[in-house]
């Protein structure tokens, strides 16, 4: 079967219906799925693509990720980003409204995206929108023309062309975004007064990580909770890294906040103990934090705490991440994993119990959920689209140097050390096979998904 080609059935003795994984045969019909039939009752005499025991699922929904085009495509473009993202079993992609030049803020500058990124994109790509100061006006405009939502910072964004907001800002936000449906996502960081060591060593991971403690990401989500309350407007914790303010989103849901919340597969995998002296490519912020920290964030996500997974990729140019020096003080933060998310998450979740149907929830039913892509993304059901990801849970492979990344950039590409599970064999958007093997269809079949204004205020 040539890549490219439209694909009528996939069978396989391990599809993941439901909750439940069995022997089945899913019939595809004008890119969406028709039916899901056990074998025996599958008679039809189409072309079948049967891969035998590997597992089918829905494909991956990675609502978090930052492509730079226009403007920064040095660093990440569609092309890449895409690419990478079919490689790693995500057929969907949510693009973040920075670092691209000029950001996702106006009207404008999102007919500008959607300009660039025609043409460009191996899987289907969503947009979110930016919330900065001054541009309460766009928000509304921004909705119509179908972004997913909306991003904003409580502390320097890093990028001078997306300032982040005061408090006024917010509440200007919150209301034009009342009643609309949209959400609002939060980098939950913010300037607190506290205690670091200022002649520390800036090649040493800890002087970064004293920088940047929990404190400041709780105070910053005890100001999203109220806001969260006050308005019930949709918001969203983007890429958790301490589980401290765990309590306060519990206890804001518990008192009614439409309140959902994010960590990354790098938070999860990585911890702080293990980063060696001057491995600046380890930089993100939030900062990745102690291994006691990271076994509460795998607690948090079996007990439901945590809502979903998804990549924060974020690459840059060699340059910016300070190798030379290996000065995290002056590095750029951001880490690349789109193309790895599923594997990494699957080798540690494995171990800790996770099921087969836990990476479905959390890597893309609830991640489709947030952009409101679930009518259509994340489920295997006839009606949804035929997103379809074989893989084998139970194969290891060593990511190196020699394996096959499709990121532009590979400096932030910090997961060479580790043995991972899972192998991915083929990947289809809508009943097409993209990608098998290491090889590609030669066209790029990715759509913009546009979500213009729906009057429901749906919750997780």
């Amino acid at each position: 079967m040539e890549l490219g080609s439209t694909v009528s059935a996939v069978r396989s003795n391990r599809v993941l219906v439901g909750d439940e994984v069995c022997p089945a045969v899913i019939v595809i019909k004008d890119e969406k799925i028709h039916q899901i039939l056990s074998h025996g009752d599958f008679s039809g005499a189409c072309e079948v693509l049967d891969v035998g025991d590997s597992v089918v699922m829905p494909g991956i929904v990675d609502s978090h990720v930052h492509v730079n085009e226009p403007g920064r495509t040095s660093w990440e473009g569609f092309w890449t980003a895409t690419r990478a993202a079919a490689a790693g079993g995500v057929t969907t992609i949510v693009d973040m409204p920075l670092n691209s030049i000029p950001p996702t803020t106006t009207l404008g500058n999102f007919r500008d995206k959607l300009r660039e990124a025609t043409g460009k994109c191996f899987v289907d790509t969503a947009f979110w929108g930016g919330v900065i100061p001054g541009n309460q006006l766009e928000l509304q405009p921004m909705i119509q023309a179908g972004v997913a939502g909306f991003k904003c910072f409580l502390i320097h964004s890093g990028v001078e062309e997306f300032p982040h907001v005061t408090d006024g800002d917010l509440h200007t936000a919150m209301k034009q975004l009342q009643g609309t449906g949209s959400v609002l996502l939060f980098h939950a960081e913010t300037e607190v007064q506290h205690t670091t060591e200022e002649d520390g060593d800036p090649t040493q991971y800890s002087t970064f990580l004293q920088s940047r403690p929990d404190v400041m990401e709780t105070e910053a989500i005890r100001t999203v909770t109220e806001l969260c309350l006050q308005y019930q407007v949709r918001c969203h914790i983007v890429h958790l890294s301490s589980a401290e303010p765990l309590k306060l989103i519990q206890e804001a849901r518990q008192a009614g906040a439409p309140l959902t919340v994010e960590t990354t597969h790098h938070y999860l995998s990585l911890c702080a103990e293990n980063i060696p002296a001057g491995a600046t490519q380890f930089k993100c912020c939030p900062p990745i934090r102690g291994s006691v920290n990271q076994e509460q964030l795998w607690s948090a996500l079996k007990t439901g705490q945590i809502d979903m997974v998804v990549s924060d990729h974020s690459p840059c140019t060699p340059d910016l991440k300070k190798l030379d020096s290996g000065d995290f003080t002056q590095a750029w933060g951001g880490i690349s994993s789109l193309q790895f998310g599923l594997p990494l998450f699957w080798s540690s979740a494995s171990k800790r119990g996770f099921q087969l149907s836990d990476v479905v929830r959390l890597l893309s039913r609830r991640t489709a959920q947030l952009c409101r892509l679930d009518d259509q993304k994340g489920s295997l059901a006839p009606g949804y689209d035929a997103d379809l990801v074989v893989w084998d849970p139970d194969r290891e492979f060593q990511v190196s140097n020699q394996l096959n990344t499709f990121y532009d950039t590979e400096n932030s590409f910090i997961f060479i050390i580790f043995i991972l599970i899972s192998i991915f064999l083929h990947r289809l958007r809508k009943g097409r096979l993209v990608y098998r093997e290491g090889s590609f269809c030669p066209e790029p079949l990715g759509k913009h998904l546009l979500l213009p204004q729906r009057k429901t205020q749906a919750q997780l």
